[in-house]
C-alpha cells in the first residue's frame, strides 16, 4: 500500500484498538421516496430530525461536493436535517471514540476507516445496520463491490455501508518512452518487462542518475508487490491464516532488495527525502519516469502538472504471466456509532449517500473510486469528463477485480508494526528476506494465539 496512506491507516487501528480496544436500497429505485416515505419515528409535531453527519472532508471538491449532496437530501423530503461537520483528519476518530465512551455528543453519522469496521463491531462501538437491511426490497450488498461489502460485515450481520475506495495503479510518463525508443502505448505487463523497461529509461550521470526508470517502494509499500505476488493473498489468506512467508512474498521481498541495491541505498534515500519535502513531484518533473500510485494521483496531476503533460496509466505488472495484475486498495465506509440518538434517520441518510445518484456525483468531483459498482460505470463516459477522466475510471473498474482490501484481523490488531518491523530490518541489510518474513510469520502467529 501507499506508504503515507498505510502508516494513516495503521494509526486508524491503533486508536480503535487503545480505546477497546469512496448501491443502498435506492440504487434502483428513488432514494427520495424512500426517504419520505418511511421517515423516521423521531419525528414529531411536524418537527425535523436533526442529524450531525461528521467527515474529514475540511475543503476542496470533497467538502463542496458533500455538501452539495447534504443540501439535495435536506431538500427532497420533509423529515430529516442533516448539518455537515468537519473534524480534521485523526481527531474525528478519537473524538468519536470519546463520545460512544461517554454517551455524549455522539455523531448520527461517520465517516469511518473501511479496515477496521470489524473492530469497532466486535467492541460494541458501531450500530448494527442488519435490521434495517432486512426491511429493504433489494439485497443491498449487491450494490457494491463485493470485497468491500466483506468489510462492513461481522458475524454475518452489517455495521457499515462502503463509501469509497481506491486501487493502486502504474502512471507512466508517455513521452519519457518516446525518448527511450520505448512505445507509449505499451506499458509494461510483468515484473520482467517493468525492470527490462526501466533500465532502459535510467539517466545515468557518472555515479548518480539523472532519471530513474522505476522504484517498487517509492510511493509503494512492500505489500502491494507482496499481494501482487502471491495472486492477490496478504499477510492472511481468507481464512485469517497467517500467510507471511511465503515463496512468493519472500522472492517479491528480494525483489526489492535488488533494486535497492541496484540504484545503492544512498542514493535512494536521498531522493526520498526530496520527495518527502514536497517540493517537488519527480513524477511531474520528469525524475521519475514510472510511479506506482493509488489511482486517485490523478488529481494531483490534473491540478499540478502541465496541460500538455503526456501520461498513460496502466494495471500493475504481474508477478510472472498469467499470475493477475493484483493490487492493494484502502477506503472509507459510513457508520452510525453505537448510541446515536436517531439510528433509524441516519440509516435514511446513509443510503442516500450511497445510491448511484449521490456517488456519481461525488467521484464526478473527486476522482474517488466509488463503492457503488454503478456509480463508477456512469463515470466511465460521463460526459462532464474529458478523455483522461474516462481512461481513470475505466482502468478504476477494471482494476477492482483485482483489487485487494486488507480488514485487520479481530485476532492481531498490531500485526502491521511486526510486520513492517521486520521488513525494515531486510531493507537495512541485517536479515535476508527469508529470514525477515521468517520471523514476522513467527511473530503473528504468537500475537494471533494470544488474541484467540
Amino acid at each position: 500500500m501507499e506508504k503515507s496512506k498505510g502508516k494513516k491507516i495503521l494509526s486508524i487501528a491503533l486508536m480503535s484498538f487503545i480505546a477497546f480496544v469512496l448501491v443502498a436500497c435506492g440504487t434502483n429505485g428513488d432514494t427520495t421516496d424512500d426517504a419520505e416515505n418511511n421517515g423516521t419515528e423521531e419525528a414529531t409535531n411536524g418537527e425535523k430530525t436533526e442529524l450531525e453527519f461528521w467527515s474529514f472532508w475540511g475543503g476542496g471538491p470533497r467538502r463542496e461536493t458533500i455538501e452539495s449532496i447534504i443540501e439535495d437530501f435536506n431538500n427532497s423530503q420533509d423529515n430529516i436535517e442533516v448539518t455537515h461537520v468537519y473534524q480534521p483528519w485523526g481527531d474525528i476518530w478519537t473524538k468519536a471514540l470519546a463520545a460512544v465512551a461517554s454517551g455524549n455528543d455522539i455523531p448520527d453519522i461517520i465517516v469511518q476507516d473501511i479496515n477496521t469496521v470489524r473492530q469497532r463491531a466486535d467492541a460494541n462501538q458501531a450500530t448494527n445496520l442488519q435490521e434495517y437491511l432486512d426491511q429493504e426490497e433489494e439485497n443491498i450488498s449487491d450494490s457494491f463491490y463485493p470485497q468491500l461489502w466483506d468489510t462492513v460485515v461481522h458475524e454475518d450481520e452489517a455495521y457499515g455501508l462502503p463509501f469509497n475506495t481506491d486501487t493502486h495503479v502504474l502512471f507512466y510518463n508517455k513521452d519519457l518512452f518516446e525518448e527511450a525508443g520505448l512505445d507509449p502505448d505499451t506499458p509494461p505487463t510483468t515484473w520482467d518487462e517493468l525492470e527490462e523497461m526501466a533500465r532502459q529509461l535510467d539517466v545515468e550521470d557518472g555515479d548518480s542518475f539523472e532519471q530513474f526508470g522505476f522504484y517498487p517502494l517509492w510511493n509503494l509499500g512492500l505489500d502491494v508487490w507482496t499481494i501482487n505476488a502471491d495472486e492477490g493473498t496478504s499477510w492472511f489468506d481468507e481464512n485469517d491464516e497467517v500467510k507471511i512467508n511465503t515463496p512468493e512474498k519472500v522472492s517479491a521481498l528480494e525483489w526489492v532488495l535488488d533494486w535497492q541495491d541496484y540504484y545503492g541505498q544512498d542514493t535512494i534515500n536521498s531522493y526520498e527525502a526530496e520527495f518527502d519535502s514536497g517540493l517537488a513531484d519527480p513524477f511531474i518533473s520528469g525524475l521519475l519516469a514510472m510511479r506506482g500510485q493509488n489511482i486517485n494521483y490523478y488529481t494531483d496531476l490534473r491540478e499540478n502538472a502541465p496541460e500538455d503533460f503526456n501520461f498513460g496509466v496502466a494495471l500493475l505488472p504481474e508477478y510472472e504471466e498469467g499470475s493477475g495484475p493484483w493490487t492493494w486498495g484502502g477506503g472509507f465506509a459510513l457508520e452510525i456509532p453505537y448510541g446515536a440518538e436517531n439510528p433509524e434517520a441516519s440509516y435514511e441518510f446513509m443510503k442516500y449517500l450511497v445510491s448511484t445518484e449521490a456517488q456519481t456525483t461525488f467521484g464526478l468531483n473527486s476522482f474517488d473510486i466509488m463503492a457503488n459498482q454503478e456509480a463508477n460505470e456512469a463515470l466511465e463516459d460521463h460526459p462532464d469528463l474529458d478523455e483522461n477522466g474516462h481512461m481513470i475510471y475505466e482502468l478504476a473498474h477494471q482494476n477492482l477485480d483485482y483489487t485487494v482490501i486488507t480488514p485487520v484481523p479481530l485476532t492481531a490488531p498490531d500485526y502491521l508494526q511486526l510486520v513492517n518491523g521486520q521488513i525494515d530490518e531486510a531493507l537495512l541489510g541485517n536479515k535476508t528476506a527469508q529470514e525477515a518474513l521468517d520471523d514476522a510469520q513467527a511473530s503473528v502467529e504468537d500475537l494471533v494465539e494470544q488474541n484467540e
